[in-house]
């Protein structure tokens, strides 16, 4: 399974070993299909253990080829490991490299290189590691490769999903780059308010199966597809007819 992993800062205030409040800046990262749904994945995975008030900024795609958590209880740090590896041109013979970079998690550098060969093991193309450096990355979280499989994904509340589909093509932002309305935390906000935390996120994978939205490279995008020609869509009572 190919993984996107995105990079994202959260800013909260945290209780320093002497007692103090003070205000830090954590990198995380994180398996999403884009940048919105990085943002919400990691307000969905960090709600739970801040308290207060936290921001998320800075999110940008970490250009990872794969990632080897460990099982080890110390290993507790994530490093960035730069591989080339070695190749012949067909035509000339000539030696050919290319970078690859790696996240592997250790208590240490010698691990980490312990770890790197371990998971490296098989791979039929000769390589050479070239760096490794530990970053300050505090978590990773990769996306659960069954999602499609979840029950999530069987047990509609078509009620439910009918209202969610209406907040997204409110609150979805035009965007000629997208060729239409992008969305952003606002739906899912709004969502989660509304009936409970967590459902926002789960809603719109929801309404991306059902064909209300769709992934493209870097956004979650609205169909242009009217509400009423899916089957299962019910309708609102009230004044918006829809």
């Amino acid at each position: 399974m190919m993984h996107t992993w995105f990079e994202g800062k959260i800013r909260y205030e945290k209780t320093a070993e002497n007692g103090m409040n003070k205000k830090v800046t954590e990198p995380y990262l994180v398996d999403a299909l884009s940048f919105t749904e990085a943002e919400a994945r990691l307000i969905e995975e960090m709600t739970p253990f801040i308290q207060g008030e936290y921001t998320v900024s800075d999110i940008k795609r970490a250009n990872y080829r794969e990632v080897f958590p460990s099982d080890a209880e110390e290993a507790d740090r994530w490093f960035k490991c730069k591989l080339m590896f070695i190749t012949l041109d067909e035509k000339s013979g000539a030696e050919k490299k290319t970078a690859t970079h790696y996240l592997v998690q250790a208590s240490n550098f010698r691990e980490a290189v312990k770890r790197l060969d371990e998971c490296m093991k098989g791979t039929i193309v000769d390589y050479e590691i070239a760096s490794i450096t530990e970053t300050a990355i505090m978590d990773v979280y990769s996306y659960d490769a069954e999602a499609d499989s979840d029950p999530e994904f069987e047990d509609y509340d078509y009620e439910k999903l009918s209202a969610a589909a209406r907040v997204c093509h409110n609150l979805g932002i035009t965007d000629k780059s997208l060729g239409g309305k992008g969305i952003g935390t606002s739906p899912i906000n709004v969502l989660d308010c509304r009936y409970g935390f967590g459902s926002g996120l789960k809603l719109i994978r929801q309404l991306i199966h059902k064909g209300v939205l769709k992934r493209t490279n870097d956004a979650i995008v609205v169909v242009d597809k009217p509400l009423e020609s899916f089957d299962w869509y019910i309708k609102q009572d009230g004044s918006d007819g829809k």
